[in-house]
């Protein structure tokens, strides 16, 4: 793919998928999210420790880089793997958490998922920022 046609592809909605070095002696951890992305910027996502030790927040904390995949669910296949930095680790604002959840579904879902996920005070919210830095595509469609 093109520089366009990658950037363009990662700004469609797709739930991508976070991997990261695991602890020594482990796999990475890979895990579905919910992304936002425009044509030449940052990537953002939010993750929730869900009550959990934030495990996954401090792994990626640690290793200061990722890797990011989306794909074409359907034929012909194509995907996005981004290799990114991290930039920042933040605590989200309802409105940048919204501008994410109302990609994935309506307006009613987003406003109580977004309510929900910063209402329990146990549930650590932590809003991630990368920097792409090597691209991987492969669109079988070209």
């Amino acid at each position: 793919m093109s520089k366009q046609q990658r950037e363009e592809f990662l700004a469609d909605t797709h739930v991508g998928v976070l991997s990261v070095t695991g602890e020594p002696g482990h796999p990475p951890t890979s895990v579905p999210t919910f992304y936002a992305y425009e044509p030449g910027g940052e990537l953002t996502m939010f993750t929730g420790t869900q009550r959990r030790a934030p495990k996954r927040i401090e792994q990626i904390k640690q290793a200061g880089v990722v890797s990011f995949v989306v794909q074409r669910e359907e034929m012909p296949p194509a995907y996005v793997t981004v290799e990114a930095e991290l930039v920042e680790v933040t605590k989200p604002t309802h409105e940048q958490m919204l501008t994410i959840a109302r990609r994935y579904m309506p307006e009613e879902h987003a406003q109580g998922y977004v309510q929900t996920e910063l209402g329990d005070p146990e549930n650590l919210v932590t809003l991630l920022t990368f920097r792409p830095t090597r691209w991987l595509t492969s669109d079988t469609s070209r």
